[in-house]
This record gives C-alpha cells, structure tokens and sequence, in this order.
C-alpha cells in the first residue's frame, strides 16, 4: 500500500534503469543532513523503525502498477517492467544508526546496499520518515533540556501537519525523553503513555465550574486533573482544592503562568494537596519553558503542541539521500556530487566515535582502535537483523547518549583514505 508513496521520478528512474540494463548494478546510497537547523546542537536519530518495516514489506500490488502503466510518462516502457515490478522486493542491505544516536551534520545515519533499482525507489520514503521523526526527536531534546528534569508531554497531534504525522511525533517525542503524549493511536501503536483529561468545552457543558469538576471526579478519580482557567483561574484553584481529593493535579492554559503557578500551588498547599502536580500549557517553547524555570515557576509538568509537534522554529531537516559508490559488474566507482554548495563524500563510510569527535571513515577501513562503531547492519540480503521496537530501550540509550554526547562544536573529522578520495591532488 505504501509502494506509491514516492516521487515520480523514483519510478521513472526504475524503468530507466531496467531498459537500460542496469537492474543488476549494485548501488550504495547514504542518508544523512547537510546541516544542523539552526539553534540545534545535535540530531537525535529517529524513526527507523518505520524505515525497516518499509523495506521489508515494500510491494506493487496489481492496482498500483495499473495506474502507473496508464501515466503518459510510461507510454515507452515495455511490458516486462511491469511483470519485474509485480516481483518487486527488497533484497538489499541496510546499515543504520540505532534510534536515540546523537549524530551530526554530514554523518549518515543509514546507509542502503542493493540492486540498484531497490536502492533508488525508497529514498522519497526514507527521507519523509527518518527526517521528520529526527526532526521532532530533535526538537524535543530542546525542550527536555529547558525543563531541567521536570516532565514534558507532546500535545501537538490536533497542530501537526496529517494525523499519521501526530502519531510519529508522539513516537519520537517518546524516544527523546518525553514522559508522553495525547495521542491515543501513539500509545496503542506504540505503547507510549497517554496523557490528558478534558478541555474547556467539558467545563462550558455545565451550568457550574463546581458540577464539572465534581463529574470529572467520578470519572477519572486518582488520575483527574482539574482545568482551572476556564473562568477565573484562582477561583478555579480555590473549587478545585474545596472538592479534595482524589486530585492528580490541575492545568494552567492562559495567563501569567508564573504568577499563577506560584499562587495556584499556595492554594493547593494550604489546602493539604502538595501532592497536587501543575501542568502548564498554552503555546509553550523551549524559550518560555527556560525562563519559567529560570524563575522558579512551581511547574511540574510542560504540555508542549504545536512547537513540539511542527518543529514550529525549524520545520524541515536538510536530510538528503545519495548516492557513494555503484557497482556494475566487475566495474566499480565511487560517486559524488561536486556542485557549488551542494558536494557530496564518495564511498559507503563508517562513523567512528571517540570521546572528544567522531571521525568518518571508509566502510572498507580497518577500525581505528579504542572508537565505537555508530552504523551497524539491521537488514542483510533482504532479511531483518533486529527488532526495533523496544521503545524504552531507545529511550536509555538516547538519555545516555544526549549525556554524553549532546553538546555543542563537536568535531566531526575525515579519515586519511576519505580525505583523499573527497579532494584528490589536482595534476
């Protein structure tokens, strides 16, 4: 079903290549970003989970292939592509960063080994996913590091650009540390935890703010959290701690989060609810989440949505996928592109980690000793290596490496044998 979510050119490309004889050249394609967006240290690799599962399960059906025959831009292309793509499978290798790696500008964090059409057709799909769920994983890291250990929940599935695209964002958002999300198709799909209560419409249904929390009661018990700003936030503060427990907690969404947070937590205090936990919404950012705890807003838990949810500062990753070295027959060459702004590093390459940089290497060097190896095979002749689904897994290891490795001006060196075949010596 998901064989047709590519560009055009992908498939004109595939047709090219079969009339052109070049089915059986092996291609080497690396996906990797040009350059960090902007206020980004890092990126934290996200999504290939879904790359896997792509790859594996990568098919024409008979409907896709009938559309396609009657596109003009096929009117040439012989009756035997078409039987090549109902066959069509992916037989291929896939080397990748695991999910939750820090890696940075430059640094690929998969590499895709196959025949050469298998290899060119997924990379529209790759792209989309891998970019998008790096860019949120991303973007959440920003925000987690604002919150300096307080919890932060995504709540952007209502912002984000598609349903699917609310879905991934609560995945990713999950894998970078988030406590969880609202999205309930996340936690089904998923099982990341799900968050959320009622909205104000729940409150407005009712005659009284007081009928409404007490229902809410009666439905949610342990697990309710009083929206308190419907009206009057204080008063909504003070209603709230008069019907007492069972009280999870209560949610800011307008107004001076500060001042309000600091009176609202008085409120519950004097009222014995210290165990009362304040969520704070309303268009939050890494910026105001900083300065709010910058002030020592009594603040547990941040709801962000639309700037999580969007990447609203920087919406788009500069993820590209290209081609390094191609195969056919006994002939082999490395590729690159060498246009202005836009060059490439020939060769399927390795990332080397070392306490203090990374460097890139040839995939054919020998390890330099003491590094770690960031790319590591999870599909070998088609078949699936790993099971890239244990999300809480993803999550230590991306809080390891954020730790470790999060910080700014990392180097990122070439090896000898790379820089000489990036800038050989010009007669």
């Amino acid at each position: 079903m998901r064989a047709l979510f590519t560009d055009l050119y992908q498939l004109t490309m595939a047709a090219g290549y079969w009339m052109a004889g070049k089915s059986a050249d092996v291609a080497t394609f690396e996906l990797f970003v040009r350059r960090l967006p902007p206020r980004r240290d890092y990126l934290l690799v996200c999504g290939l989970e879904q790359a896997i599962e792509y790859l594996s399960t990568l098919r024409f059906t008979g409907r896709d292939i009938d559309y396609l025959r009657q596109l003009p831009q096929f009117d040439l292309v012989p009756d035997e592509f078409w039987v090549y793509l109902s066959n069509f499978r992916f037989t291929g290798d896939l080397w990748a960063a695991p999910e939750g790696s820090v890696l940075f500008a430059g640094e690929p964090l998969l590499t895709l080994r196959a025949p050469i059409i298998e290899a060119q057709i997924p990379e529209t799909y790759l792209l989309g996913m891998i970019g998008f769920q790096t860019l949120i994983a991303s973007k959440a890291s920003r925000l987690l590091r604002a919150a300096a250990g307080r919890d932060v929940v995504e709540f952007g599935c209502r912002r984000a650009h598609a349903p699917e695209a609310g879905c991934l964002a609560g995945r990713a958002a999950y894998i970078a540390g988030c406590a969880g999300t609202s999205n309930v198709e996340a936690g089904r799909r998923f099982a990341v935890p799900v968050f959320g209560t009622a909205a104000h419409s729940w409150v407005l249904s009712f005659e009284h703010e007081q009928d409404a929390f007490a229902q809410l009661q009666q439905l949610l018990g342990p697990r309710t959290v009083q929206l308190i700003d419907t009206y009057d936030t204080l008063a909504g503060a003070r209603l709230a701690a008069h019907l007492g427990p069972p009280l999870m907690g209560v949610r800011l969404d307008s107004g001076d989060l500060l001042t309000l947070s600091r009176d609202v937590r008085r409120i519950l205090d004097d009222a014995g609810l210290s165990s009362a936990r304040i969520m704070a919404t309303n268009d939050l950012d890494e910026d105001s989440i900083a300065a709010l705890v910058a002030a020592g807003a009594p603040i547990d838990i941040f709801g962000v949505g639309t700037s999580l949810a969007t990447s609203f500062d920087a919406p788009a990753l500069s993820a590209v996928y290209k081609m390094v070295e191609i195969q056919s027959g006994s002939s082999h060459r490395f590729a690159s592109k060498r246009s202005e702004g836009k060059q490439t590093l020939p060769g399927a390459k390795q990332i080397y980690r070392f306490p203090d940089h990374d460097l890139l290497a040839l995939q054919a060097e020998p390890p330099p000793p003491g590094a770690e190896k960031l790319l590591h095979p999870v599909i070998a002749g088609g078949e699936v290596l790993v099971d890239g689904k244990n999300l809480q897994h993803m999550r230590d290891y991306a809080r390891d490496q954020i730790r470790r490795y999060g910080h700014p001006h990392r180097r990122v060196e070439l090896s000898e044998s790379l820089a000489r075949l990036a800038h050989p010596t010009q007669p």
